[in-house]
């Protein structure tokens, strides 16, 4: 385990973009997260997966700042998040499962925001939010308010302000929900030349096909706690069968396959 005195140019911290250890949350008596250890490469696409109410979310909120874990120790680019969140903060972009945006601003104008508090220089914030706009194909509506946008679109223009700082980790909350599939696909392909950049990927998505096409490693969730992890195609080559299927024998067993309506036979 790394430790605070450890050098960001340690092995240890070169090799790991996460390291989360013993990670716990509890809601009173409910226990979200169960003392996980969560390892993710540098580099790498990973995908994180669960069941509704497994803990992801949870975890991501822990892991990106937005929530104190219970008990555990989080480290991110060799960094501590608790004793160094700013530091943390600086270095990674976050697409959120709540998309709390400051709905009384445009889209430029959130960018400019988010940028200015990331201290980038007013040009560079200039330049890179009408690219990120035109990206995202929101320069149309330059007038329009966040309140006025689709689901899709907040979704976009969280991506956009996760980005404007240019991250070298990324955590994205179902980034593909309520997106089209021309934007859909605009996004995976800037997230695989992102990675190609040497940008460290953390991805949750119930869309598994995205994920089976995109992520390098995953670990997946069920009641808090990790049932599998590593790299995506060894997973897949010990059971022989599709993420799907793989996903579902962890999660689920064969129970879905027994349920129906009763008027349906």
């Amino acid at each position: 385990m790394l430790n605070p005195a450890t050098p960001v140019d340690s092995p240890l911290a070169v090799q790991l973009a996460l390291q989360a250890t013993g990670l716990t949350r509890r809601f009173g008596d409910f226990l979200a997260v169960d003392g996980i250890d969560l390892e993710v490469k540098r580099g790498s696409f990973f995908g994180f997966l669960g069941p509704n109410g497994a803990g992801k979310s949870t975890t991501i909120k822990m892991l990106t700042g937005m929530l104190a874990p219970t008990a555990g120790r989080i480290e991110i680019l060799g960094h501590d998040l608790t004793s160094g969140p700013v530091a943390v903060k600086r270095l990674i972009g976050v697409v959120p499962e709540d998309l709390n945006l400051f709905d009384r601003l445009t889209g430029a104008e959130y960018l400019t925001f988010v940028g200015r508090m990331h201290e980038l220089d007013r040009r560079v914030v200039t330049e890179r939010t009408a690219e990120l706009l035109r990206l995202m194909e929101l320069e149309d509506k330059p007038r329009a308010l966040l309140i006025e946008y689709s689901h899709g679109m907040r979704k976009k223009i969280s991506l956009a302000a996760a980005l404007i700082h240019n991250p070298q980790m990324l955590f994205l909350d179902e980034p593909f929900e309520g997106i089209d599939a021309v934007a859909a696909r605009t996004i995976k392909h800037l997230l695989e030349r992102m990675r190609g950049h040497g940008v460290t990927i953390f991805l949750t998505s119930h869309i598994l096909e995205i994920v089976e096409r995109l992520c390098t490693d995953i670990a997946v969730i069920d009641q808090g706690r990790i049932v599998a992890a590593g790299p995506l195609d060894q997973l897949r080559a010990a059971v022989g069968t599709t993420l799907e299927d793989y996903f579902v024998s962890l999660v689920g067993g064969q129970r879905d396959l027994d349920r129906t309506l009763s008027w349906i036979e």
